[in-house]
């Protein structure tokens, strides 16, 4: 039988504005990547939702990110390599107390937004935040997209790479991400979104947005927890993958 991750974004709230439904979403994902502050989340609904994960058993990984809350992280930043490594540092260093606080841990880290993306083909920075990583715990695994520099970085450091598909988000012939910024970046139909998990799952394969057949490598599915709908796709990608006898767990 098949085995897969599924992953959202949570804990991406701040003060009283909150985004997404935490709750429900952990009630379907296997694995949470909790924001660190400094795109989004603060403290006490970090902590909140460290704890939720914790009572269901829900993995938690430190979703690191620019220093951007007004631009939620989705802006390049042209950082030195330098106070990048620290800036991830100190994120998962944060997130790691809450979890503790919370009787759990953080046992994985994916960057995110533009970081998450830049770090694609930005060989400094992709070297910085693999080595912040190392620095921290070099047992913690990365998510990224497979062939990018910051998983040729991370493996130089010993770090373990895990590959990431996106249930919601349309690709480029090329294998990246679609900017949000385009037409169709973001899916919504949550039939649609299912069914297409379902193929990059068990075939290995996704249609891009000019219509050919792509090859995906994915141990972790991503659903966005702040997509319109969410709750519905994630609900929708579950059913489906237990209807097709495909196996739900953390990789970690």
């Amino acid at each position: 039988m098949a085995r897969i991750d599924l992953n959202a974004d949570l804990g991406e709230g701040f003060g009283v504005w909150q985004l997404g439904d935490d709750d429900a979403m952990l009630g379907i994902v296997t694995s949470a990547n909790v924001a660190c502050g400094f795109h989004a989340g603060d403290p006490a609904g970090l902590l909140r939702v460290c704890r939720s994960a914790a009572e269901r058993g829900v993995r938690i990984g430190a979703q690191v990110s620019y220093r951007d809350l007004a631009g939620f992280g989705r802006r390049f930043i042209d950082v030195t390599a330098e106070d990048l490594l620290a800036d991830v540092v100190y994120q998962i260093g944060a997130l790691q107390a809450l979890a503790q606080a919370a009787g759990t841990t953080v046992c994985y880290v994916k960057p995110h937004g533009a970081l998450y993306n830049s770090i694609v083909s930005h060989q400094e920075q992709a070297a910085a935040v693999a080595t912040a990583v190392a620095s921290v715990d070099n047992s913690l695994p990365v998510l990224g997209i497979t062939g990018s520099v910051f998983f040729d970085e991370a493996a130089r450091r010993g770090l373990r790479t895990v590959a990431e598909a996106f249930a919601d988000r349309a690709y480029r012939p090329d294998g990246r991400l679609v900017s949000r910024r385009e037409p169709g970046a973001v899916l919504d139909d949550p039939t649609a979104i299912a069914q297409r998990v379902v193929r990059m799952v068990g075939s290995g394969e996704v249609t891009a947005v000019d219509g050919t057949t792509i090859g995906v490598t994915v141990e972790s599915v991503c659903v966005h927890g702040d997509s319109p709908g969410a709750v519905q796709i994630a609900t929708a990608v579950r059913e489906a993958l237990q209807v097709n006898d495909i196996e739900m767990g953390a990789f970690c």
